[in-house]
């Protein structure tokens, strides 16, 4: 019999390698043997079996975790070496059967649960013998009891008779090491028994389960379990006959056999015979191909010795021209003029030194040419160049920009002057300016530390310019606006039409600002922008689309900015990140550019607050529309000042809104105020002024205005009418009807006087209640005291007890019918002239006597209603006839 594959060392090395080369850490082959994969109904159609090889894996584990156990399959490749192609997990294997129609037993099915498809047949693995069979079964149920701890279902084998098997056969492996004379000496032999007293037991304990199927079977031949001989003789019978049958088909096909084996020799010899000739003509090819293969390799040496020669020469004569310096970039480097004729030149200079700059480092030169001599000898060269030509031209632009804006300082047309508004003008500037874009951006590739002493010298220079240009602006700016001269006073004084001066126009005021903004803000945006692009730096466009910036300059100044054509040394267009790391720095630039020009934006809000500070609203308005179209992240210094205008024209406000507060306060130290407060009307014709000066989205800082203002109002009004009690509910129901009256109209459209004017409501409504109910219980005191004390009793003594008690009997209550009802006529009328006297508006005593006359009905009904509860059918007027006598009132 020849030797099973489970017993082969080599096998078993070639394995793990395999399972190694997978990426598989810590995994020990404790099994391998060859297999033969095929699916059934493949086979019958006639594809042939594919040889695999099966191999136990067992994971050690570090972190006192339990080992793993895997089941891999390997194949062949192209090159008979071993790959991995499955890998299954033991811990899911479930069934192993054996393929009842296989009658030599050595083909079976492992059945694992967590297969993807399970209606997709699993492969079936044929061995070359029982044995094989019965070692690999073996194994995997002893790993599935040691490691896992438990057993697949066993289908299709005798249980028995496999453990029976594992008792007589021992696993010997045999470890083979090689000799320094080549030869191999066995080391060790290692037996182990692999048959354990637990594992038997679960396999007996699965041949119960099989001698149940026994007895089914038995029940087929109508036959016990006790009837073993007579099921044995049996079998012993159909056995016989079966091997008779098959005897006779032997006997009938011997010619036939005899004829096979007579081709069979014939063939033999024949193959002999080639095989000879064979080795003969493979020796002859071998000797020619020795030569063949002596003579190529002279010949491949010589020609890679003349190819890296030509490679070098090659090599050599890149190297050189890189190394050469021309002489006219040397000259202009060195000692050339930076005017504008020469400035195109100047550029190919340090477009030529960036490159050569770029050639001789390490991703564009071969990183063995670095350390050569003559490399850098040229490097240094080149660094030289590019210090004294960077020198030359910072000392040359710093100059530069000092001068153009000296020479436009100097010059007293380019600002405002007395009687003429002049719109700042910076398009020559710019067209200079521009001339040197290319220079700086070269400037920044050679050496971007040169560009922050430029950025300084121009900003500076530029800071001057701009500031003269707004002080000049803003000065003129106010000397040209007619503006009343006496600024208005709103809540003060006792008397008077409500305010001072506020009828006059003051539209100009505000004009004016808008005017400074329309100018300068797209002004500062342009040149924030030419800044950013002119010297170098990567940040997003600063005039974002939609903003307000509508009124540039049409001199073509400022349309001339989209030719600034920035690009990097190579030619291509810079694409700026709106992430970009210059952010930062660009705002401080912008900063230094920019600072100090908000003194005058300044001085133009105070200037238009001491004329009107009611101004302060369309002026927020005005900022915050601006301030909306400034979103460009570069842009950030004139969004802060935009910021510092609309805090500025906020806290003005504010301070006018606590000076108005203080005039209504100064109300409360009068002594004894009647009728309609001055500041209720004042501050209707002051809300509709506020109304008609809002735009965009001030809404907010009116809002607030209104809530300071009212509510002082309403606890200056409580204070007022609490400093007499006799008349505070007069005093309360009259200005807040006025209050309600005056902004009735406003009310309707503005939610948050709405939302006053409901409170001014509810405190009128409450006050009329306990003015009225003073009246009544003035008037008819006996009357509803009485009733009060009835009401008091109830709670405490049933309702029949209540005329015996002291004071309540029927004849108290005739007496206060008597005194109350009698001449009701004049009490009704003194209580009516009561009411027209305490009031100081006759427009409001019609509803007040109406709500008296409701209340004191109501009343005397709940009291014709107690007298009929307690004292029964007392005599009294009804309650419709009190409703006629009120009626005539």
């Amino acid at each position: 019999m020849a030797k099973s594959s489970a017993d082969d060392a080599e096998l078993r090395r070639a394995c793990a390698t395999a399972v190694a080369a997978s990426g598989a850490r810590g995994e020990d082959v404790a099994f391998s043997i060859r297999v033969a994969k095929g699916r059934g109904i493949f086979e019958k159609l006639g594809r042939l079996a594919k040889p695999r090889v099966l191999a136990l894996t067992v994971k050690q584990s570090s972190r006192g975790e339990a080992n793993k156990a895997f089941l891999r399959v390997l194949k062949y490749s192209s090159g008979a070496v071993l790959e991995p192609a499955k890998l299954y997990k033991l811990k899911h294997l479930t069934k192993v059967e054996v393929i009842s129609n296989d009658p030599s037993g050595c083909t079976f099915v492992l059945g694992f649960d967590n297969l993807r498809s399970q209606s997709v047949a699993p492969p079936q693995w044929t061995m070359r013998n029982i044995d094989d069979r019965n070692r690999l079964l073996f194994c995997i149920l002893n790993m599935c009891k040691e490691i896992l701890s438990y057993l697949p279902k066993v289908v299709g084998i005798d249980i028995v008779e496999l453990a029976l098997w594992a008792k007589e056969n021992t696993l010997t492996i045999d470890n083979q090491v090689s000799t320094q004379d080549g030869q191999e000496t066995s080391v060790a032999t290692q037996t182990e028994r692999k048959v354990t007293v637990t594992v038997e037991n679960d396999l007996v304990s699965q041949a119960k389960e099989e001698e149940e199927d026994m007895e089914a079977l038995l029940d087929t031949y109508v036959m016990g379990i006790g009837e073993a001989d007579a099921f044995s003789e049996r079998l012993k019978q159909e056995l016989v006959a079966l091997e008779a049958a098959n005897v006779y088909q032997l006997l009938e096909s011997e010619p036939l056999i005899e004829e096979v084996l007579q081709g069979l020799d014939a063939a033999s010899a024949t193959v002999d015979d080639m095989d000879e000739w064979l080795r003969i003509f493979n020796l002859k090819l071998r000797h020619m191909r020795e030569d063949i293969a002596s003579i190529e390799s002279r010949n491949n040496g010589l020609e890679m010795q003349s190819v890296n020669n030509k490679a070098l020469m090659e090599e050599l004569d890149k190297l050189l021209e890189r190394l050469r310096i021309p002489q006219e970039f040397a000259a202009s480097l060195t000692g050339g003029s930076f005017e504008e004729s020469r400035m195109l030149k100047n550029v190919e200079a340090c477009e030529w030194l960036t490159g050569a700059i770029h050639s001789l480092e390490v991703p564009n030169l071969d990183p063995c040419y670095v350390n050569m001599r003559a490399v850098r000898e040229k490097k240094a060269e080149l660094e030289k160049l590019k210090t004294t030509f960077v020198r030359r031209a910072s000392e040359f632009l710093r100059n530069y920009f000092s001068s153009l804006v000296d020479f436009m300082i100097s010059d007293k047309s380019y600002f405002s002057q007395r009687g003429q508004l002049k719109r700042p003008d910076h398009a020559d500037l710019r067209y200079k300016c521009r001339t040197y874009a290319r220079l700086l951006q070269h400037l920044k590739s050679l050496d971007k530390s040169c560009l922050g002493p430029l950025r300084k010298a121009y900003c500076h220079s530029l800071n001057l310019l701009l500031r003269r240009e707004a002080r000049e602006f803003a000065n003129e700016l106010r000397a040209s606006t007619k503006a009343p001269k006496n600024p208005a006073v709103w809540l003060e004084g006792s008397n008077g039409s409500g305010h001072n001066g506020s009828s006059a126009d003051t539209s100009t005021v505000s004009d004016a600002y808008s005017k400074m903004l329309t100018i300068f803000i797209p002004l500062l945006v342009d040149e924030s922008s030419f800044f950013a692009h002119f010297m170098c730096f990567e940040v997003p466009a600063l005039v974002p689309a939609g903003s307000p910036n509508v009124n540039k300059s049409k001199s073509g100044g400022n349309d001339a900015d989209d030719d600034l054509g920035l690009m990097d040394p190579d030619g291509n267009d810079l694409k700026p990140d709106s992430t970009s790391a210059e952010l930062g720095t660009l705002n401080e630039a912008l900063q230094e550019l920019l600072d100090g020009i908000q003194e005058d934006f300044y001085a133009v809000v105070d200037w238009a607050y001491k004329i009107d500070p009611l101004r302060c609203i369309s002026m927020h308005g005005i900022t915050e529309r601006y301030l909306s179209g400034q979103k460009a992240d570069a842009a950030g210094f004139v969004r802060k000042l935009l910021d510092d205008l609309e805090s500025r024209i906020s806290i003005q406000f504010s301070r006018f809104i606590d000076e108005a507060c203080h005039q209504i306060e100064r109300n409360e130290r009068n002594v004894r105020q009647t009728g309609i407060l001055a500041y209720i009307p004042r501050f209707a014709v002051l809300a509709s002024r506020m109304e008609q000066y809002i735009q965009g989205q001030s809404r907010d800082l009116i809002d607030k205005a209104y809530t300071k203002l009212v509510s002082t109002m309403f606890a200056t009004l409580e204070k007022i009418a609490q400093s007499d009690p006799k008349t505070a509910d007069i005093v309360l129901i009259e200005n807040y009807a006025a209050f309600q009256n005056s902004l009735y109209d406003l009310a309707n459209v503005v939610p948050t006087l709405a939302k006053f004017y409901h409170q001014a409501s509810e405190s009128y409504e409450l006050a009329c209640t306990r003015h009225i109910s003073s009246l009544i219980y003035l008037q008819f005191e006996r009357l509803f005291q009485f009733n009060r004390k009835v009401e008091e009793l109830t709670y405490t003594i049933a309702a029949e007890e209540i005329p015996f008690q002291l004071g309540l009997s029927k004849t108290d209550l005739r007496r206060v019918l008597k005194s109350s009802l009698s001449g009701i006529d004049k009490s009704i009328a003194a209580m009516y002239r009561r009411l027209q006297k305490t009031l100081t508006s006759d427009e409001l005593f019609p509803s007040l006597w109406d709500k008296c006359k409701k209340e004191f009905l109501d009343k005397y009904e709940s009291f014709v209603q107690m007298v009929t509860r307690i004292y029964g059918n007392e005599p009294i007027m009804s309650v419709a006839e009190m409703k006629d006598i009120l009626t005539s009132f």
